[in-house]
């Protein structure tokens, strides 16, 4: 009885093995748009990239918009490239396959993200790999005095930003992390322990010849207030400046693509 207790064991876990790697094989699977057009953009233009559940579109967008995008990194963490990195643009229209289901949130988003890499990979050649290495990188904790975000909720989650203005409506953490980054161009890692979603208004005064450097004692006094001091006044949050892990994404070839 124990001899086939343990024959049962073992062909469970073999089927269990089996699963794990059918499903490792899944993930692992190139996504493909299905009718893609690549064309040249306006240099002089402003453009940008987004998605929906039907279709991806890149409007007079930049290279490194595209990484961006694609690679779901941000500027300092791309190394290398193009001298046309950002002087180029291109406008890209693109249809999810019928076949595919886009669920919403996070997941559907990265779906779109890997399909982006596959495009990338056949119209513009792309070979890019991912590294780790330390870097100087700001920790995001809870000020001494408590934290001033309002707890909600309701809400879909998302944010308005403008030149030293950024506003959250039912906004989880990694949301904020990612905005402090952008605007400091240095990793933010979350140390808050906040697990909710948030409504917060952030109101600094940009600094914009060092927007990485800067701290709130650097600030001249008829400024207005440095995005380190808004940080702790309007979220209850402070910046502490460490190092750690970045992850970093290094572009080893990539061309113009022809247009069609």
């Amino acid at each position: 009885m124990r001899l086939m207790k343990l024959k049962c064991g073992k062909a469970s876990m073999a089927s269990m093995f089996l699963l794990l790697i059918a499903v490792a094989a899944a993930a692992a699977q190139r996504l493909e748009f299905d009718v893609v057009s690549v064309k040249p953009g306006d240099p002089n233009k402003r453009g940008g990239v987004g998605s929906n559940a039907n279709r991806f579109a890149a409007t007079d967008a930049s290279l490194r918009q595209l990484l961006r995008f694609a690679f779901d990194v941000r500027d300092f963490q791309i190394s290398g490239g193009p001298d046309w990195m950002d002087s180029a643009k291109f406008t890209i229209q693109a249809t999810i396959p019928s076949t595919t289901t886009i669920p919403p949130g996070v997941e559907g988003l990265t779906i779109h993200r890997r399909m982006a890499q596959s495009l990338m990979a056949d119209r513009f050649k792309l070979s890019a790999r991912k590294i780790t290495r330390e870097e100087p990188v700001y920790e995001l904790v809870v000020n001494r005095s408590g934290s001033r975000l309002k707890e909600v909720t309701e809400g879909r989650g998302n944010v308005q930003f403008e030149s030293g203005l950024l506003v959250g409506s039912a906004a989880p953490m990694w949301i904020l992390v990612n905005q402090l980054s952008q605007q400091l161009g240095r990793a933010v890692i979350d140390k808050t322990g906040l697990t909710a979603r948030y409504d917060f208004t952030l109101h600094w005064t940009p600094d914009f010849d060092s927007p990485a450097g800067r701290d709130a004692a650097g600030a001249a006094a008829d400024s207005g207030p440095s995005v380190f001091a808004a940080v702790q006044d309007d979220l209850g949050l402070r910046l502490v400046s460490t190092r750690g892990p970045v992850e970093i994404l290094v572009i080893d070839h990539v061309e113009k693509p022809d247009p069609n």
